[in-house]
Parts: C-alpha cells; sequence; structure tokens
C-alpha cells in the first residue's frame, strides 16, 4: 500500500485515501470531509482489487424468477482526493551512479519548477505540468559528487480543473546529509523501485522546511533557524592529506561568483575541511592556496596562527607549489 491508494475498511463501511505510513504497519485514511483515522494495514484493503473478485459477472439463471444482481456500491460521500504524495526520489543505477526522479502520486496536477545550488546563484533543472499519478526523471548525479550537490530547491502549485478549496503553494529546499541520505532506501511509488526517497509534501518528514506561502525573506528566516536547532553530531568524513582551496575545484558556478564570494567559500571549505582533519585525529594535513595575490593565503594564516590544536604551519613542497601550500602540523 502507498500513499494516494483508495481503500475500504474490512469491518467498517468506511472508504478512503492513503495520506502516511506510520511505523508499526499503521496506515492513515482521510475519509469524508477530510477526516483521518488511524488502521492497521489488515484491516483495510485497496478498493479496485476487491471490486475486481467481488463483482464477477453473474450467470443467467434458469429459474423463472430473476436472479437478484450484485450492483457496484455506489459511494454516497464526496469525491476524496489523494491529496499528499509528492516524493524526490534517487533510483541507484550503479554503484557510482543514481537517477533523480520527482514522484505526483496525488490527484492533482503540479505546475512545478525545480532548482539547484547555493544562494543566491541558482540553476535550473526542470519545470512544466506534473500530471496526477505520474513522474519525472530530471538526471543522473553521481555518488562521488554528493558534498557537491548542492541545495534542490522544489516550488509547485495545487491545480485541477474543478471548484476546490485552494490549497497553499509548496517550497521545498533539501540539502541532504550523508548521515541520513543512505539510510532512506524504500519502495518508492509509481515508480515500483528501490530507491532513495524524500517526500516533498509531508509536515514531519525528513524535510528541513515545512510546507508554507511563498515568502523569500520568512523562509530565509526559518531556514537559518531550523539549521541553528538541529546540530549535526555525526563524524564528519576523513579529508584528504592535501586539499585543493582553488575555486574552479569548488565550484562549477566560479564564473558568477564576485571576488568576495569566492574567497568566503575558500576559507569556508577550509574552516570544514580543517576541523573535520583534527576531529579524525589526522596529524598533519596541506591546503593548496596557490600565490595569486596573497589574501586566501594571509587570510589562512591569520586563522592558523594562536588556533590551539596548531603545532606548526609552514610552506610546502615549495619545489612544486613554491608559496602557494602550507602544511599544517596537528597537535
Amino acid at each position: 500500500m502507498n500513499i494516494g491508494d483508495r481503500v475500504r475498511l474490512i469491518r467498517g463501511k468506511e472508504e478512503g485515501i492513503i495520506t502516511k505510513v506510520l511505523s508499526n504497519n499503521i496506515i492513515e485514511i482521510e475519509i469524508e470531509d477530510g477526516f483521518t483515522i488511524p488502521v492497521k494495514r489488515s484491516d483495510a484493503v485497496i478498493i479496485d482489487a476487491l471490486e475486481q473478485k467481488t463483482f464477477k459477472p453473474v450467470a443467467p439463471s434458469r429459474s423463472f424468477e430473476p436472479q437478484a444482481s450484485i450492483e457496484r456500491r455506489q459511494p454516497a460521500s464526496p469525491e476524496i482526493l489523494a491529496n499528499k504524495g509528492i516524493y524526490m526520489a534517487f533510483v541507484p543505477v550503479n554503484d557510482r551512479e543514481l537517477s533523480q526522479h520527482l514522484i505526483n502520486n496525488t490527484d492533482w496536477e503540479l505546475p512545478f519548477m525545480l532548482s539547484v545550488g547555493s544562494d543566491p546563484h541558482h540553476k535550473g533543472l526542470a519545470a512544466g505540468v506534473l500530471k496526477p499519478k505520474t513522474s519525472l526523471k530530471v538526471q543522473n548525479v553521481l555518488v562521488k559528487d554528493f558534498e557537491d550537490w548542492g541545495t534542490f530547491v522544489f516550488q509547485a502549485f495545487f491545480y485541477r480543473l474543478a471548484f476546490m478549496k485552494l490549497p497553499e503553494p509548496l517550497v521545498r529546499r533539501l540539502k541532504f546529509r550523508v548521515n541520513t541520505f543512505f539510510k532512506s532506501k524504500q519502495k518508492a511509488p509509481i515508480l515500483n523501485q528501490d530507491a532513495h526517497l524524500f517526500q516533498l509534501d509531508s509536515d514531519d518528514a525528513v524535510n528541513p522546511v515545512p510546507p508554507q506561502k511563498i515568502d523569500t525573506e520568512k523562509l530565509k528566516e526559518q531556514m537559518f533557524e531550523k539549521q541553528v536547532d538541529t546540530p549535526v553530531m555525526s563524524l564528519p568524513s576523513k579529508p584528504s592529506l592535501s586539499v585543493d582551496l582553488h575555486i574552479e575545484k569548488l565550484s562549477a558556478d566560479s564564473w558568477a561568483m564576485s571576488n568576495r564570494e569566492m574567497l568566503a567559500l575558500q576559507l569556508g571549505t577550509f574552516d570544514k575541511q580543517f576541523e573535520a582533519a583534527i576531529a579524525n585525529g589526522m596529524d598533519e594535513i596541506t591546503f593548496i592556496h596557490g600565490v595569486g595575490n596573497g589574501v586566501l593565503r594571509d587570510a589562512i594564516h591569520k586563522k592558523l596562527s594562536g588556533h590551539k590544536n596548531v603545532k606548526y604551519f609552514e610552506d610546502a613542497q615549495k619545489e612544486k607549489f613554491g608559496y602557494g601550500a602550507t602544511k599544517v602540523k596537528i597537535k
């Protein structure tokens, strides 16, 4: 059973749409007037499968009295919509590559846009209309580039050619983390394949931002507060012995960045890799910053001076880098 399936209760007359799949084999069903009830999976059946089995053609009777035919029961309640079930899925192609998909398992048409990048620079990946109960392949991504995927931003509106209660537009920002991404594997609806699956319209799922109106300033404030409230406590990945800080190695969009943004990205990478080296108990690490005008080199040396975990630092491999690299001995 997946979100969006229409089911009927075995021990009752209620029918509805699955809106959540909970733990302990519990599902949540939305019935008439928008009410939701939790039930066990074993207490519900998918309507189509049950009716195909039950409502078979009745053979003509040879009796003089016409045999009562079984008629399909028409629900007296208004149409029940599958209002939730929008996903981003990453399906393994092999051990190095994943294919990224958007899934619409609702009864709504979704005019949407998907972009990726780091604020304020984003590039579009896909746009259009996701039809109900369909999926769309976006691109293939490499596992080795996981840290450089950037932040995915999904924006969508809900549309139906009918009178309706208008839902709010949906905005989701997803920056994946290693310690949660690769633990999220499950069967993806519509695709019916194992995938790293993330629900975009869930109020309490793994996504960083709940559904809200498109208010960019408020969105930025809430994103900042969320990051402060939920720090990552896992051990960072061990860096290599030498870290290249040349801007073209750190961003494919460096052409669109100002000098100030480039320097901020380079220093941010230095801070992250240096702290990861300390956390992983490394004895030394070398940062390749280039010569240039010396701004990045001076900024790194300033950070290292007096740092409690630095035994000493010096120019590294002068015959190869000149004054373009710094080796740090860690206490």
